[in-house]
């Protein structure tokens, strides 16, 4: 299991966000991350996989089964991930420690105005 207490890297981050919307396929979950990130992330097929294994093997993530809208498309199956209720604890403390450095800077900001 990885060890994720120094928090998560900016992409893991937005990739358990984006999951935490509803099972996402690859493609789904890296236009998400590059969406929600105003670009600023535009994750490759490979590193984002290797970011969902790795979360994965956190137990951070599990396949899931393929939604009943899917649309089916031709080629191979889709592989559904969708986050576990650790998975969903892990990426709570991280958006409770980036909220708590988020406050920390405009504190110290708008000390340095006065």
């Amino acid at each position: 299991m990885t060890d994720f207490n120094s928090g998560l890297s900016t992409l893991d981050y937005h990739v358990l966000l984006a999951i935490a919307e509803g099972p996402m396929y690859g493609y789904a979950i890296r236009d998400a991350v590059e969406r929600e990130s105003d670009g600023t992330l535009t994750p490759r097929a490979g590193s984002l996989y290797r970011v969902v294994a790795r979360l994965t093997s956190a137990g951070f993530v599990t396949e899931a089964d393929a939604p009943d809208d899917d649309g089916r498309h031709p080629g191979r199956a889709r592989r559904y991930y969708e986050l576990t209720v650790v998975g969903q604890g892990a990426l709570a403390a991280e958006a409770r420690r980036l909220k708590g450095a988020a406050a920390l800077a405009e504190k110290r900001l708008s000390a340095g105005r006065t």
